[in-house]
């Protein structure tokens, strides 16, 4: 929902996939628990110069798969091909992809060609196998070498059903992302976002999850009502969302294992943004009564709210810190929407932005370290600033960009853009420096996306 129709309701209204199976191959590299890094120690530094060779994954048979990529050599180099994806989109590395690479031999995995990746110019070589085996799943290797240095910086391995083969894919990215740049991996996520389809005035708005890519695209909802706002929750069981049907506001939790939906909280009175607390045992939410607006808090299970913010006008968002302790939220009791923040019982309230134009929809980054929100000051723009409202700038320059959500690591930030003359919305992702700008491919519109943790 775009900030203007979101103000403009204010004034109206006076399926997870298995998990991954993380078994030790054999042979294979040795396995790590998702989030933790392997045993070897970095070695040598990897600038902005640094080329990647990103070669098709060797197999040791090319046996057909239960998957749609075929047999496990056209596999290989659909592994490499995402990995080339995730590595290419975010501004740290240049690499190359299995395009423009011979494919290594399965003897050269752990015993690489090091001259021969020297004489094309390769700085780092992320390189592996899948293997089809007799049960079903596959087992999939990863290789992360300094070709200058002639050394292994990293290994893991993998055993997934066939149907998970991109989660293998994503962690192999995460491991040489997480190896070579010294942050957090992000790439094994998921995106929950509003899939819009239909003429302007009779728009489906239907709840959808996707991969961080992309890929694997899911309606977890039919459009029979109108769905908004998602959320993950911390734990990634389940999604939070708004639900209008025939002007009534609810507000349900989704759960996606069982593919059902529970209902939190109905009202007479409008609602908006419900968020979870950092340990999912909160949910906020706002609420108008009688054209004022403000945000209240209730127990994730359901039960009584209690009601944080009590000023004329609308007080409406909020996201709170990593720790749990402080919420941000935007407020038009200035005048105008601005970006305030209060500590998590409602005290001390403050607003944070001074520079100009308007300011919503405001995000805590997973780090603690950034607020993302959309700035509006003529044109519609991503920006970014510290939680004093100091250090402000902008990611994007477009003319309707908005509902910032952040990657897991809090390096890189998603949002939608809504097109000037067709009116079209997509999801967008950009990276902090501003510089490295994406279009996530979509079946039709999309708007709303908000970025799960990193999965289980």
């Amino acid at each position: 929902m775009t900030v203007k129709k979101l103000f403009a309701l204010f004034c109206a209204a006076a399926l997870l996939p298995a998990a991954l199976i993380a078994q030790q191959p054999s042979p294979a590299p040795s396995q790590t628990a998702p989030g933790q890094e392997v045993d070897e120690e970095v070695v040598g530094n990897l600038d902005n110069d640094a080329r990647i060779a990103i070669p098709a994954f060797a197999t040791n048979a090319d046996v057909a798969t239960q998957t749609s990529a075929g047999t496990t050599s056209a596999l290989g180099l659909s592994l490499a091909s995402v990995i080339y994806g995730d590595l290419r989109n975010n501004g740290l590395f240049k690499p190359v992809g299995p395009g423009s690479l011979p494919r290594p031999a399965l003897a050269q995995i752990q015993t690489p060609d090091f001259p021969g990746w020297q004489g094309r110019g390769t700085d780092m070589l992320l390189q592996g196998y899948v293997r089809a085996e007799a049960d079903g799943n596959l087992t999939v290797g990863c290789y992360l070498y300094d070709v200058s240095l002639g050394q292994q910086l990293a290994k893991a391995g993998w055993t997934v059903p066939p149907g998970e083969w991109r989660r293998a894919a994503h962690k192999c990215a995460d491991l040489a992302y997480s190896r070579l740049s010294g942050e957090n991996p992000f790439f094994d996520s998921r995106i929950a976002y509003i899939a819009e389809t239909g003429p302007k005035g009779h728009r489906m708005k239907r709840l959808a999850v996707m991969d961080s890519d992309g890929a694997n695209h899911t309606y977890l909802t039919t459009g029979q009502s109108t769905a908004l706002t998602p959320r993950y929750s911390p734990d990634y069981s389940k999604i939070l969302y708004l639900s209008y049907f025939n002007g009534s506001p609810r507000i349900y939790v989704y759960d996606l294992a069982s593919k059902s939906q529970k209902l939190l909280l109905q009202s007479v009175n409008p609602l908006f943004a419900p968020r979870w607390s950092p340990d999912g045992r909160s949910i906020l939410y706002s609420m108008a009564i009688a054209g004022n607006t403000d945000i209240y808090k209730m127990p994730s299970s359901g039960g009584a709210s209690v009601k944080l913010t009590n000023s004329p006008g609308i007080d409406i968002g909020g996201s709170f810190s990593p720790d749990g302790k402080r919420i941000v939220f935007e407020s038009d009791r200035s005048g105008s929407q601005q970006v305030y923040v209060m500590d998590a019982d409602g005290g001390n309230q403050k607003r944070i932005s001074f520079f100009g134009g308007r300011a919503a929809t405001p995000e805590w980054s997973p780090r603690g370290d950034q607020i993302a929100f959309t700035h509006v000051a003529g044109n519609f723009r991503i920006a970014v600033m510290d939680p004093s409202g100091g250090n402000m700038h902008y990611l994007t320059d477009s003319w309707q960009d908005e509902a910032p959500t952040w990657a897991p690591n809090g390096r890189v930030i998603q949002f939608f853009r809504t097109a000037r003359n067709s009116g079209q919305t997509g999801v967008w992702q950009v990276d902090l420096t501003g510089k490295n700008e994406r279009k996530l491919a979509t079946p039709g519109d999309g708007a709303d996306p908000a970025w799960g943790p990193l999965r289980p």
